[in-house]
């Protein structure tokens, strides 16, 4: 059944749900947070997922280890982008943690032609400048650099790493349901370590919160990554950039409908931009121009 989330356009609409997601989940955990300490909320999910994820494949005699190191980047990579993240909104606003997460869309094509030698087809790089522009008039910009600035950007350069870890690995013949199991396991181990370094607090406080812990392990994040890395099979590492780029979109309309926020008009532009972008990554413009040119008996005449 997953196989079919490999293939156009079933691996787009498969990330778009990822972002959509993760986008609506921003209240809930923003909730959750009056009641479990923010390494504790991603130790608990991650660590919980990672354990629904080994049940079936143990029950199939699957071998959980199979190319382990591979997993534990990943999970290192997302472990601390979460840490990282979640230390850096303590000392920023909102909007900038937001414009400056979002900022992984610059550093995807730039550490993939840094550590991969591939260069991003250029209709690609448009839509990313393009997106950019989105992201600022959707969060607000960017406004007076501050320690949690500095640590979000930490974020968002792993983000882009882990969005490319994941395309190589993915793409490599990798099971992915064992890469999976990998990842969420590392990632809630890296919580976990860090929490207990900084001796916080891992008790979940509410049996209201432990069923909101419950459904952030079955939805955002056991059943979202599955995704994300069936999909990258079959979708380039930019493009994927760019349908993460509708995560704020998402948290914006979910805040202006549920949240009961006002809509402001901007950041409604804003999110028009970012779709706009991933549609233009989307169309062959290089094959329209190729058509365009003229053959080379064409131009003798």
């Amino acid at each position: 059944m997953l196989k079919l989330f490999t293939r156009s356009p079933w691996a787009e609409l498969a990330l778009i749900y990822c972002a959509a997601v993760w986008g609506s989940t921003f209240y809930i955990v923003k909730d959750s947070l009056d009641n479990i300490d923010p390494y504790a909320l991603v130790a608990w999910r991650f660590l919980a997922a990672a354990a629904l994820m080994a049940l079936p494949l143990a029950a199939r005699r699957v071998n959980l280890w199979t190319n382990w190191k591979s997993g534990a980047l990943l999970g290192l990579i997302l472990g601390v982008l979460y840490v990282f993240q979640t230390v850096g909104l303590e000392h920023t606003t909102a909007s900038n943690s937001g414009f400056i997460t979002g900022l992984f869309i610059v550093f995807v094509p730039l550490l993939n032609l840094i550590c991969f030698r591939t260069l991003s087809p250029w209709p690609r790089l448009v839509a990313v400048a393009i997106a950019i522009c989105g992201l600022w008039l959707l969060t607000g910009g960017f406004h007076e650099a501050n320690y949690g600035d500095m640590l979000t950007l930490v974020a968002a350069v792993t983000y882009a790493a882990h969005v490319l870890y994941a395309d190589r690995y993915t793409n490599s013949g990798m099971n992915v349901h064992v890469l999976n199991f990998q990842q969420l396991l590392f990632t809630g181990l890296t919580a976990l370590i860090c929490g207990v370094a900084m001796g916080r607090p891992f008790g979940i406080g509410s049996t209201e919160t432990m069923g909101w812990v419950l459904f952030l392990t079955l939805i955002p994040t056991l059943s979202a990554f599955m995704l994300q890395l069936t999909a990258q099979q079959g979708v380039p590492p930019v493009t994927t950039a760019l349908v993460f780029c509708l995560e704020p979109v998402f948290a914006a309309i979910f805040a202006w409908t549920l949240g009961g926020e006002e809509m402001v008009k901007v950041r409604a532009v804003g999110g028009l931009l970012i779709v706009l972008a991933m549609v233009i990554s989307e169309l062959p413009v290089e094959k329209w121009l190729a058509r365009r040119r003229p053959t080379g008996s064409e131009a003798a005449l």
